[in-house]
């Protein structure tokens, strides 16, 4: 038996029983709320571990870990960032979420609650929030898969293009066939795992150097910079690392599982589940990173690969320091980390070409059956394209994530934040305030990019100031659109 048998064992178990979870889903799916929604029946527990999984994707076992390890502690700061704007995104955003989609027509996805929130008769609003999500959604798509393929390429010593393929059929199985559940029910399993493999594989690294006082010695002789949180920082590159955090409120894969909740009584039990979650695995990849430059100063024979890829130091540190049966375990949780967030990508993407197009403007009297297969069929169309934008080999992960995450943050985080407490706010305002936050998203990152100002914020600020004067310089809202948030806001403070 070869060493990367146990690998490649450990890794068709774990692909094997997520599909097999796709096939118990696909039995529960009864219709199109179903496929993409899960019929609003999560508990706290899959909803918070859920909503964790599908926010933490492959950069937090490759993107962070390998930013830490090149730089230092100074990249410290977009955990930071992160866990305060979750923290928010937790507290103002999923209750109010949860009862203002079920009261603006049982809206099923982001799109379709704007369309109702603001009474659009046009579907302006529809076909440009569904055109943004399909757009910065593909590259997101495109970062999961250039993470999938790192894996596989890194693990098996399989080609770029073999291990993309490989990556994404394990990922496009069962969200085809079993949808919202599919990928809910699997991100508890994902996330149990990511959190594992990031407790355990600093703690191996630390003391493969000795302890904590052995790794930050080495540090201090080796590259003192890298301790030093400031380094290299001034005050627009830490604002711009803890910007990352204005980003929650805009994410449609994030926000569909406060949706997806059963109540917004489990709201608050969720929130401090998924903060606990998130706050050991920031911590852990952080330290996995820190650790790493330590343990490869001590063994510079072993630093080839992290020191060709920053991004595959978690990789690298797991099949030096593992039995390969427990390496097969703790790597399969970056494949954990890829499919969590792909996965709900993949079905946020089919949910707006399926509800807000193809139901909304060419079949609005499909069955149920029919719209449950074309979903499932744009799951595959996104994936090629997707693919295709995956292909290129020089793709940074962390990269990919920080255009699409801003490009979401700032197009629908004002909008989405507005629309749950300001009662003012028009489909004016609203329109306003998606298109000038996915536009400044591009045109900073295309032409302004040399400021060094991270896109997301000049995007999220220009957005709000959208809306607001949109809003203003537009006639009130109807009466019947006020008292429909009235209804909902007095639900959501009687529930709570």
């Amino acid at each position: 038996m070869t060493v990367d048998t146990p690998l490649l064992v450990t890794f068709i178990v774990y692909i094997v029983a997520t599909t097999l979870i796709g096939f118990i889903a696909y039995r529960a799916t009864r219709n199109l709320s179903d496929y993409i929604l899960g019929g609003r029946r999560l508990g706290s527990f899959v909803t918070a571990m859920s909503a964790g999984a599908s926010d933490m994707s492959g950069w937090l076992l490759m993107g962070l870990p390998g930013a830490v390890f090149l730089t230092g502690l100074s990249e410290s700061w977009i955990a930071i960032g992160l866990i305060v704007g979750a923290w928010f995104n937790w507290l103002l955003v999923a209750g109010r979420l949860r009862v203002h989609t079920e009261h603006c027509g049982n809206a099923q996805t982001l799109p379709d609650y704007l369309t109702n929130r603001f009474e659009d008769t046009s579907r302006v609003l529809r076909i440009l929030s569904a055109f943004v999500i399909l757009i910065f959604f593909t590259i997101y798509c495109s970062s999961g898969m250039v993470a999938g393929a790192r894996l596989f390429e890194s693990t098996f010593g399989l080609p770029y293009t073999t291990a993309l393929w490989i990556g994404a059929f394990a990922t496009i199985t069962y969200v085809f066939i079993g949808g919202f559940l599919a990928v809910s029910w699997t991100d508890t399993v994902q996330a149990t795992l990511m959190i594992f493999a990031l407790l355990i594989t600093p703690i191996f690294s630390m003391l493969a150097v000795g302890d904590l006082s052995a790794v930050i010695t080495t540090i201090q002789s080796e590259a003192p910079a890298k301790l030093d949180m400031f380094k290299g920082l001034d005050f627009v590159a830490i604002i711009s690392l803890l910007g990352w955090g204005l980003g929650y409120f805009g994410q449609p894969h994030i926000l569909v599982r406060f949706m997806a909740a059963d109540s917004v009584r489990s709201i608050p039990k969720a929130r401090r589940i998924s903060m606990t979650w998130m706050i050991l695995c920031l911590a852990g990849a952080i330290a996995t990173g820190f650790f790493g430059i330590a343990y490869f100063s001590h063994n510079p024979e072993l630093a080839g690969s992290v020191l060709q890829n920053n991004e595959a130091v978690f990789m690298e540190l797991t099949k030096i320091l593992f039995n390969p049966w427990i390496a097969g375990v703790i790597l399969s949780a970056i494949m954990a980390a890829v499919m969590s967030t792909l996965s709900c990508q993949l079905l946020v993407c089919s949910s707006a070409l399926t509800e807000d197009f193809y139901r909304a403007f060419l079949r609005p009297k499909a069955s149920q059956t029919e719209l449950v297969w074309t979903g499932r069929l744009m799951v595959m169309l996104i994936s090629l394209i997707a693919i295709v934008i995956a292909l290129n080999p020089n793709n940074k992960v962390l990269s990919l994530v920080a255009y699409a995450w801003a490009g979401f943050g700032a197009a629908f985080g004002p909008v989405i934040l507005l629309s749950l407490i300001w009662k003012r706010m028009t489909r004016n305002g609203a329109f306003a305030g998606i298109f000038v936050g996915a536009a400044t998203i591009i045109l900073w990152k295309t032409c302004l990019d040399h400021l060094g100002l991270y896109e997301i914020i000049p995007g999220f600020f220009f957005g709000t100031c959208a809306i607001i004067i949109a809003s203003l310089l537009d006639k009130p809202p109807s009466a019947t659109m006020q008292k429909q948030f009235e209804k909902a806001d007095k639900a959501y403070h009687t529930e709570t």
